[in-house]
């Protein structure tokens, strides 16, 4: 049997300051952990901007950010006139089987073709040549050795891309929806693809077009300026696109910073990332002046805005105010409206004459019932899920101490063998009951994996998940609800079934009332001691 105390005396009453209140002290949610790619677009001088790798260092301090470290790699793309290569190195932290967040971070180099100046070592190529490199980095299981045979495809994946690497990005996202690779999230930076879009840059290739957003991209935000000045003053406009929530920069929103407003969008961004003031991405500063006016009222000085909508972020993407004001872009308008996944249907995205579907996704998954359950009691979650292949599937789901599912320390609780759903088509399992008889008490990320026996992929749910012992003490609060009555309020775990007991001495103590609890709270109303009494109150766990 164990019981918890509290005494209750006429002039004051005692409370359980240093009882363990679970209901209060247990966080509900996480940010789901995944890999995020950043890159750059024509860089006059030829050079990497460092402004990527400032980004880059920038996610890991988001006041969000799910952990104590991470990965960041940075990946370099060459061609040699005839081939192309790439190059990979970790640049900061630890390596992926090794960390808490799970959280890995992509630089996307690709200076040496980005169209600097023409020399024997700089080359000027399309984005369409370009993206088919940077996608089989991110499709091959043998790319990046630290990942020991897996591929950075197996997270769910954030492109970020400025200027031309905004229509690389969206070019990339393309080539992995003929994989049958879902993105979950897409970030177009003043998008300017040369020679294409409505663009005339003579002189350069043509790019691949920004202007849509392809059926596999869950969400895609696009943010960008069009001063009117062109390329012609080197200040390029960017572009709206089709099937984003579209964030339009107005005016004062871009004074200061760079002298030009296509590099301050991606300063702007940075804003997001990196909250504090002032604030640098190594070419120009967020100052106090710009955190005042480079956002609107609704976006909290860049707080509700821009990298809030990651994964990490964890914003409201099918969010329907319309953070300019009414009549402006709703946020909901970026999430994918193809087929019924929470935002309703529009038809707002691209789809591909073609898709092999190689590759199963979980899109969503979520904790839908309770977060908080007993020990032997199931977690309740919804999974969406799309295979245009023809393999077998298996799904399993594990209840995780952390956020990487490369580490051994999660524990597998289901598995099932969804149906095939074909590339044009999304199934969900509407209440996957998931068991916790086998579960520790403590508190859990889950994730699904989905798997066809050649390619897998993740997703954690954006909730945590508390289980508790159906020993777990109860608690004990009163409170006076007149001068004549006082309220005792044992915190307890349904099911329980808990005997309440009065004492004026702490030796003798009588029995007041017994109560197997059918919420997590049972009241009880008594008496208050008289004037000069005193009155202790304890709570024993019934076998």
């Amino acid at each position: 049997m164990r019981h918890f105390l509290i005494y209750a005396a006429a002039r004051r009453l005692i409370f359980g300051a240093l009882l363990f209140l679970l209901t209060v002290t247990i966080p509900c949610s996480t940010k789901a952990a995944g890999v995020t790619i950043i890159t750059h677009g024509y860089e006059l001088d030829g050079d990497y901007p460092t402004w990527v790798t400032a980004m880059a260092e920038a996610v890991p301090n988001y006041y969000l950010f799910p952990g104590n470290n991470f990965t960041i790699y940075k990946v370099t793309l060459t061609y040699d006139g005839s081939d192309y290569f790439y190059q990979w190195q970790r640049t900061n932290s630890s390596p992926p089987s090794v960390t808490d967040s799970g959280e890995i971070i992509v630089e996307l180099d690709w200076s040496q073709m980005d169209g600097g100046p023409i020399n024997f070592d700089n080359y000027d190529l399309s984005t369409s040549l370009v993206a088919p490199v940077a996608s089989y980095v991110i499709l091959q299981t043998n790319t990046i050795s630290e990942l020991n045979g897996c591929a950075l495809a197996e997270y769910p994946i954030h492109l970020i891309g400025h200027s031309r690497g905004g229509s690389l990005m969206n070019e990339i996202s393309l080539i992995l929806r003929t994989n049958g690779v879902w993105v979950d999230h897409l970030t177009t930076l003043d998008p300017h693809p040369l020679n294409n879009d409505g663009n005339f840059d003579p002189g350069y290739p043509t790019d691949a077009s920004a202007a849509n957003t392809y059926a596999n991209v869950l969400f895609h935000d696009n943010y960008w300026q069009d001063t009117g000045l062109g390329a012609l003053f080197g200040d390029p406009d960017g572009e709206q696109t089709a099937g984003a929530y579209n964030r339009l920069l107005y005016g004062a929103e871009l004074d200061g910073g760079y002298d030009n407003d296509h590099s301050n969008v991606h300063l702007w961004y940075h804003g997001t990332v990196a909250l504090n003031t002032p604030t640098s991405d190594t070419g120009a500063t967020i100052t106090s002046t710009e955190r005042e006016n480079w956002w609107v009222d609704y976006e909290n000085q860049g707080m509700n805005a821009g990298f809030y909508y990651s994964l990490i972020g964890g914003g409201d993407r099918m969010n329907t105010d319309e953070p300019v004001g009414p009549g402006y872009p709703a946020i909901v308008d970026g999430y994918n409206q193809n087929w019924d996944l929470g935002a309703g249907t529009s038809e707002n995205r691209t789809a591909l004459p073609a898709n092999n579907g190689t590759w199963p996704n979980v899109i969503k998954f979520d904790v839908t019932g309770t977060n908080v359950v007993t020990a032997g009691e199931p977690v309740v979650t919804k999974m969406y899920y799309q295979y245009g292949g023809q393999a077998n599937l298996t799904a399993q789901i594990y209840f995780d101490q952390d956020l990487n599912p490369y580490n051994s320390n999660s524990v597998p609780v289901l598995s099932v063998n969804p149906p095939v759903t074909g590339a044009g088509s999304v199934f969900f399992y509407s209440s996957l009951g998931l068991t916790t008889t086998n579960v520790a008490p403590g508190v859990y990320s889950i994730y699904a994996k989905i798997s066809d026996g050649k390619h897998t992929r993740y997703l954690y749910a954006p909730e945590l998940v508390t289980v508790v012992s159906n020993r777990q003490p109860p608690i004990l609060e009163i409170s006076r609800l007149s001068g004549t009555q006082i309220r005792v309020s044992v915190n307890g775990v349904s099911g329980q079934t808990i005997a309440l007991q009065s004492s004026t001495d702490l030796q003798d103590w009588v029995p007041m009332a017994t109560n197997t609890l059918a919420t997590s709270i049972w009241n009880y109303t008594n008496n208050a001691p008289s004037i000069d009494g005193r009155q202790f109150y304890r709570a024993l766990l019934l076998p």
